[in-house]
């Protein structure tokens, strides 16, 4: 399995339409993209304007799929202008496997 994990920080004014946006985002890879195992978001509990997403892909190539989609770059476009920080980092799951 192919783990991503990201850290996104938002500007405050554009929390609350980030959080549909991603939630529509993550929504849709769960329920039309075959490779993709999972999809969480999550936001940290003393600071709203920080996102928190993991994701489980079978392999890169589904992850590269994902990314891929228009609702990817729909997202990805729509969002771009909102986002402080972006920080993403990949993964080899091997537990359980």
């Amino acid at each position: 399995m192919y783990a991503v994990t990201v850290h996104i920080l938002i500007k405050s004014e554009f929390t609350s339409a980030f959080r549909e946006q991603m939630l529509n985002n993550a929504r849709a890879s769960r329920s039309s993209e075959p490779g993709c195992r999972q999809f969480d978001v999550t936001v940290l509990s003393e600071d709203s304007n920080h996102f928190f997403l993991y994701e489980l892909y079978d392999d890169q190539a589904a992850f590269d799929a994902h990314r891929a989609t228009s609702h990817y770059r729909e997202f990805i476009d729509a969002t771009a202008p909102w986002i402080v920080s972006k920080k993403a980092q990949f993964f080899q799951r091997i537990d359980p496997n």
